[in-house]
């Protein structure tokens, strides 16, 4: 006969990081141990659920998550079902899911997929799961949309520049630059290197080219502002004119997306990029030199002057649970992924993704790794949602942006056009 597992037992499991993919023993996280995390509802059993995720596609994540999960269904005698899509026809299968009522439980959500499964009316309100689990204030700003807290966040930071600190020591450039005015004289500095090297490998192809957004908002365009699109104003003219600017004088270059950046500093061939932190374990997989992990230092994004708040564009992941049968239980299990301490920094361990709770960052695995710490500390806490992610069209949106930027640097459109025909393009999308 199995045993019935409660929300307690459920508090109380932890995944063992990378290595040794088991489930550990109890986790001290029940009311009252010290270290632990506050609970929120009256112990209950437990009921099947599903639990939806791109992460259970990809080998590594797989191997992080499988043992914790299965171990709770064995233990609780449920079971806990884990559809899983490759993360580009993800949003597409599980929107069609739960459109078509055939998904209920908990799922992973990009955080800029928020507001399109809000959009179906079928998410439970998180509201009480969250109270008391020391979620930071970004994390919780993630998963919220319209005052509620349909997510819990799972992993927060941002996408923000890396440089490589070898290559700005040789160039000369001893500090981060700051101000827009200084970056483009470290770029400059860092050109004159020659030997190929492009001083920042910014995206330039369209499909990563959404990336201008957050140099248009550092030149203080807010882009959405009172329902309305602020394309066209003279804040974005003057960033795609500077962004023309760097492109024409070889301190960016053509062709880039995030993949060719990647691979471009993996080579030790560019100063400086975009990612999210995540990116870092492809470079140290595929690049030449043994060094380069201990080269990679993440920077404030420079603004226009000082003062200004630096512009970081929010990335990460959210539970999200679908209302239906198991929905109670998969919500207790999104509670627990999210915010048990132990779970949260072997999920850390595992897979070096930012953790979204306060004690999680105060940990000494979390303090120990220079880099994610870096990049929390100088990069996310500044980050914000895109201020198109609240519109369901925002891909479309993005997209009508990138073309227009791309248009710019090929020299076939002003950057005034460009920007009043993106800004017409977005308009008729809201």
């Amino acid at each position: 006969m199995s045993t019935q597992i409660t929300r307690r037992d459920l508090l109380r499991f932890s995944a063992v990081g990378l290595g040794g993919i088991a489930v550990a023993g109890l986790a001290a996280c029940a009311p009252g141990t010290p270290g632990g995390a506050a609970t929120t509802a009256s112990a209950g059993p437990l009921t099947d659920f599903a639990f939806a995720s791109w992460s259970m596609s990809q080998d590594v994540d797989k191997a992080a998550l499988a043992p914790a999960i299965n171990a709770l269904a064995a233990k609780g005698g449920i079971e806990i079902a884990t559809p899983s899509y490759p993360f580009n026809e993800y949003l597409n299968q599980l929107t069609l899911q739960v459109r078509g009522g055939q998904f209920t439980g908990a799922a992973q959500l990009d955080v800029a997929w928020l507001s399109s499964m809000v959009a179906l009316g079928k998410l439970v309100d998180l509201g009480s799961y969250a109270k008391g689990r020391d979620f930071t204030d970004a994390g919780l700003r993630a998963g919220s949309f319209d005052g509620t807290q349909y997510g819990l966040p799972w992993t927060i930071a941002a996408i923000g520049l890396i440089s490589n600190s070898e290559l700005f020591d040789r160039a000369g450039v001893t500090s981060a630059p700051t101000t827009i005015d200084e970056f483009e004289d470290a770029l400059r500095a860092l050109k004159g290197l020659g030997d190929g090297i492009v001083p920042y490998a910014a995206s330039t192809k369209t499909a990563q080219l959404k990336d201008f957004i957050v140099w248009a908002q550092t030149f203080g365009s807010p882009i959405i502002e009172d329902g309305k699109c602020t394309l066209g104003d003279d804040a974005s003219i003057e960033a795609v004119t500077w962004y023309k600017k760097l492109f024409d004088d070889g301190l960016i270059t053509a062709d880039v997306d995030r993949a060719a950046a990647r691979t471009l500093f993996s080579q030790g061939r560019a100063a400086l990029f975009d990612d999210a932190p995540i990116g870092r374990s492809m470079i140290i997989k595929n690049t030449p030199d043994p060094a380069l992990a201990d080269k990679m230092v993440p920077i404030a994004r420079p603004v226009l002057k000082k003062g200004d708040v630096p512009q970081e564009l929010l990335w990460g992941h959210l539970i999200v649970v679908v209302d239906g049968e198991g929905s109670d239980s998969a919500s207790e299990f999104a509670q627990w992924l999210t915010s048990d301490p132990e779970q949260t920094v072997s999920y850390f361990e595992a897979l070096g993704q930012p953790p979204a709770t306060a004690a999680a960052l105060e940990s000494k695995v979390f303090e120990s790794n220079a880099f994610v710490k870096t990049f929390t500390d100088e990069i996310t806490k500044d980050a914000a949602p895109s201020p198109l992610w609240p519109f369901a069209q925002y891909g479309q949106m993005e997209t009508a942006i990138a073309d227009q930027v791309q248009a710019v640097l090929v020299g076939g459109v002003s950057p005034a056009d460009a920007m009043k025909a993106a800004g017409k393009q977005v308009s008729a999308l809201l």
